[in-house]
């Protein structure tokens, strides 16, 4: 079975509030398996739009990475980080086919 993934592109407004969000968002991504692989960091854009932080978390499924989204503990935390930020989110099922050689 595939992973999942959330993708998001993100401009914070509030740095101390968005902080709360990232404490509130900490249990629903622990809960169903979340694991940051991308948090922020230095970064290039070669192409098209960019936003100031970018996160990829990795999820045992795309399953999961859905029930995260949509749980009531995320959605909480979600009206933390709205009115502080503004973001790009998608949520997408992993590659398990055959590589380039």
């Amino acid at each position: 079975m595939p992973k999942g993934y959330w993708i998001a592109r993100i401009d914070v407004a509030d740095l101390d509030q968005y902080k709360q969000y990232v404490a509130a968002n900490a249990k629903p991504l622990a809960a169903f398996g979340g694991r940051f692989l991308v948090r922020a960091g230095a970064f290039e854009a070669p192409e098209g739009s960019n936003r100031s932080r970018n996160v990829v978390i990795e999820f045992p499924s795309y399953q999961a990475a859905q029930d995260c989204y949509r749980s009531q503990a995320y959605q909480a935390a979600i009206q933390i980080r709205q009115p502080v930020s503004s973001s790009d989110l998608v949520i997408v099922e992993g590659y398990d086919g055959p590589q380039p050689e």
